[in-house]
């Protein structure tokens, strides 16, 4: 369930002091203020770059807790980082860590188009540095009916947007991942049509819930999870949550993505967690929760993944049988 007070689990708790010394992290931001200011930003950066196997400041002195985390057990860090989708790097749910090791998402730009004012290419930091980093303990439901519990590192995307200063035309907002077959070896396969394309309603983006993940576990977040900039849903199915976003698009009409392009009768844009509709391949009903032990009984699935008081109001006179 949602818990309405700062999350009381300690970095310390969350994992062990050598993961915190044997990682790469960001460096501590100092206080920042003001918003995104147009194309030609190059403003220093707050977190400064990421330097392969130099020990900086960690995300946990830096981040503060959220009252939207959930108070639920935690998934362990080893199976957070090593069981993921990821196609980019691999199909396998262990290729992306084994394929990911080497890439380096550092330097980092977005491009933003579209139905805003403030457009053109920024770096990473231009995102990150007026924003405070939060940690938001959220459930994350796979597609494919296993779950997990994750403490990302982020901040809302609707302070990002709103700094960007979308027009009235804008009505959705579209996301791309990095295309690079040298760096990606997965994309060297047509298993999508690359490069990766998610999209959200511009209230589905601007919800409070929605953030731009840059961590998980207080530290900065691993390849295969997507960095160095991910989108986290926390209602919608994980494949919604596109990683290594390179672009940002507003746009007036829905968007193409991905997987709704690749299997249009099982994928569509909406997407939603839903315990009533089932996969046409498998049933939506209950979820295997990783971690939870070999034998471990399936969980009953909650209706927007049990942030249906949230974000319920968002798809009134939507038909819900029909979200995939």
């Amino acid at each position: 369930m949602l818990i309405r007070k700062p999350n009381p689990i300690r970095s310390s708790e969350i994992t062990s002091k050598d993961n915190y010394l044997n990682r790469r992290e960001f460096i501590r931001a100092g206080a920042a203020s003001g918003a995104i200011a147009g194309a030609s930003l190059s403003a220093p950066a707050a977190l400064a770059a990421v330097i392969p196997d130099e020990p900086l400041a960690k995300l946990a002195d830096i981040r503060k807790p959220s009252p939207f985390s959930t108070d639920e057990t935690l998934t362990s860090y080893d199976d957070v980082t090593t069981y993921n989708n990821f196609y980019e790097f691999g199909t396998g749910k262990d290729d992306p860590h084994r394929n990911a090791r080497d890439f380096e998402p550092q330097p980092w730009s977005i491009k933003v188009d579209g139905h805003a004012e403030n457009t053109g290419t920024f770096h990473l930091e231009d995102f990150v540095k007026p924003h405070t980093l939060e940690e938001r303990i959220y459930r994350m439901r796979c597609v494919e009916a296993w779950s997990m519990v994750i403490p990302w590192v982020g901040i809302p995307l609707a302070d990002v947007l709103k700094a960007l200063k979308p027009t009235s035309k804008a009505k959705f907002v579209a996301f791309e991942t990095l295309y690079d077959p040298k760096r990606m070896p997965g994309q060297r396969r047509r298993v999508l049509d690359w490069p990766y394309r998610e999209g959200l309603t511009i209230a589905e983006a601007m919800h409070p819930l929605t953030i731009l993940a840059v961590g998980l576990y207080g530290e900065v977040l691993p390849n295969q999870n997507g960095a160095p900039l991910r989108l986290v849903v926390p209602w919608k199915y994980g494949f919604k949550g596109i990683k290594s976003i390179v672009r940002i698009r507003f746009m007036s009409r829905m968007p193409q993505t991905s997987w709704n392009l690749s299997a249009p009768h099982e994928y569509g844009f909406y997407a939603n967690v839903n315990p009533e509709v089932d996969h046409p391949r498998w049933s939506q009903a209950r979820e295997r929760r990783i971690g939870s032990g070999l034998f471990a009984a399936k969980q009953p699935t909650l209706m927007f993944n049990g942030y249906a008081e949230e974000v319920a109001s968002l798809y009134d006179g939507l038909d819900l049988r029909r979200n995939y």
